[in-house]
């Protein structure tokens, strides 16, 4: 038991000074027949004029076509540059992904889901020479984006579409790869963007390969395992803990194009998956979907999930209807992503009302406003340090040295509470607080609350402008059916919270707005109150 807010890293399990590409060739070369990726999508909808949308790839022929990449790519650029990606989840985005580990070039990962105005900023920000892109996805004309944005990036020099290449690489002559070391930069993730403009995380191959290999370990994934997935490639979760994990234990990584209930539990049960992993909407679609009880689900026995808050009732009906354990994870992309996780084997209330342990080989301490460790118990910031930490933000010093100290620390910005036995609950976001007349206000804490209520389906609370008080506190709901009035939810929370947490401001919404990763985005919510765009409540 500890008495201060501080966890020396557990040195039990050792960092792996390897390389993506490197796993790849020693699973490969362990078990090359061994089914390494499988592709899943409706029928007729092949992104990139493949003939069939049910495609599989063994070890050995993974690593093949992913050697090839690495050729293609040195052919045209150098070890060090940055090439970008944008396409959702297809399997040549994984052989790429592999290519440029082992050609030594840094992908820049983009969300298909971009505007022109936000890819621009992303290729122009990342300094991208090149990107490969599907040519449309749900209805946007990706192709003509990027013709679109080329002429007005001076460093672009090619933009390659994903239609045919799979095939085309496969002609490309054997070359020399360079040598590439497991500090090297691998990618660039770019941050959420939940406010202001996204930073580019400059993450290492040590970093996603161990932390990727410790969440697996974790969660108890078994050696052979299957993973079905439909966590978007793009981010830290799809491309790193997915992909990298699922090699690490010489898996099967089900691929699912993107996340549509029946696909995904079709996938779950024909390939009678060990893990599914997904954002708390994907467990509440999953969960509500007509025909869930109709699938065989036996097979799975492992359900994870983070990226926001993941409320106690969930982990249980999710628990209860796959009949499986759930494993809940923390991290934020500058941490590779992962920073705590709950086992599988941990007790009822540690899965459903903490994020569990810090992993291995990870320093963790919550500290105050001075930067001195609290007492256990006690709410502060999280921080932490070790192998897993980005290399900083690219080409903006004066923002990574904000999030990284002298000593090495990472500002995670959340806030959270350890307890004797190293235990952690997020409580809340430092930008999210909301200051009342000078007292401090923690969203999370009143959005739990309210998600306990029978008539929300979905809530965000957040601060908006008040002449006397500096802020009020404004709470957007999604009804679970008919709309609860206002006096009924304020009477909820009355009889859990003290009366100044109470929303002064109620608005209804259809959705609440999030990023890929299931993440909040309040700034979107602040300005559509602002523009009167959302219904009071009543």
């Amino acid at each position: 038991m500890i008495t201060e807010s501080y966890w020396a890293a557990d040195t039990s399990r050792p960092v792996l000074e390897l390389t993506a590409g490197e796993l790849l060739r020693r699973v490969a070369a362990a078990d090359p027949g061994r089914m390494a990726l499988v592709e899943v999508a409706p029928a007729g909808s092949a992104l990139t004029g493949a003939a069939r949308t049910d495609r599989r790839w063994t070890y050995g022929e993974l690593l093949a076509d992913a050697e090839r990449a690495a050729a293609w790519l040195g052919s045209r650029f150098s070890p060090g540059e940055h090439v970008a990606v944008w396409a959702p989840n297809v399997p040549e985005w994984v052989i790429l992904q592999y290519g440029a580990a082992l050609a030594g070039v840094v992908l820049v990962t983009a969300n298909p889901a971009l505007r022109e105005a936000e890819l621009e900023y992303v290729l122009r920000q990342s300094r991208s020479v090149g990107v490969v892109h599907v040519d449309a996805f749900r209805g946007t004309d990706m192709a003509a984006i990027v013709a679109g944005v080329r002429g007005r990036l001076p460093d672009l020099r090619e933009t390659v579409s994903f239609t045919g290449w799979a095939e085309h690489i496969r002609g490309t002559a054997a070359r020399q790869l360079p040598r590439v070391r497991p500090g090297d930069p691998m990618q660039i993730q770019y941050t959420s963007g939940t406010t202001g403009f996204p930073k580019g995380a400059v993450l290492h191959h040590r970093g996603m390969v161990t932390n990727a290999s410790y969440v697996l370990a974790r969660a108890g994934f078994p050696r052979g395992g299957v993973w079905a997935t439909a966590l978007p490639l793009f981010h830290t979760a799809g491309c790193g803990l997915s992909v990298l994990g699922t090699a690490w234990f010489g898996g099967t990584l089900v691929l699912v194009q993107s996340f549509v209930p029946e696909l995904v539990l079709g996938a779950l049960q024909e390939w009678r998956a060990d893990l599914f992993a997904g954002v708390p909407a994907m467990y509440s679609a999953l969960l509500a979907y007509p025909g869930f009880d109709g699938f065989d689900l036996s097979g799975c026995r492992i359900l994870a999930s983070g990226g926001d808050a993941v409320p106690a009732a969930l982990v249980e009906a999710a628990e209860r209807r796959f009949g499986a354990r759930f494993t809940t994870v923390y991290g934020q992309t500058e941490l590779s992503p992962i920073l705590a996780q709950t086992g599988t084997d941990d007790g009822v209330a540690d899965r459903r009302e903490t994020t569990g342990r810090p992993l291995w080989q990870a320093e963790v301490k919550i500290v105050d406003g001075a930067g001195a460790v609290l007492p256990v118990g006690v709410e502060g910031e999280i921080l932490a340090r070790g192998y897993q930490v980005m290399h900083g933000y690219f080409a903006m010093p004066e923002a990574t040295a904000a999030a990284v100290d002298a000593d090495g620390w990472l500002r995670t910005g959340d806030l959270g509470v350890m307890d004797g036995r190293g235990f952690l609950r997020v409580t809340g976001r430092l930008k999210d607080m909301i200051i009342r007349g000078g007292e401090n206000i923690y969203p999370r804490e009143i959005e739990l609350a309210l998600a306990g209520h029978p008539g929300v389906a979905g809530a965000a609370v957040l601060g908006v402008p008040d002449p006397e008080w500096g802020e009020q506190v404004a709470a957007v709901i999604v009804p679970a059916g008919p709309v609860p009035a206002a006096a009924e939810l304020h009477a909820h929370l009355r009889a859990v919270l003290a009366p100044h947490k109470t929303p002064r401001h109620w608005y209804v919404a259809d959705a609440i707005p999030a990023n890929a990763m299931g993440k909040v985005q309040k700034f979107v919510l602040r300005e559509r109150i602002g523009a009167g765009e959302l219904a009071v409540l009543a």
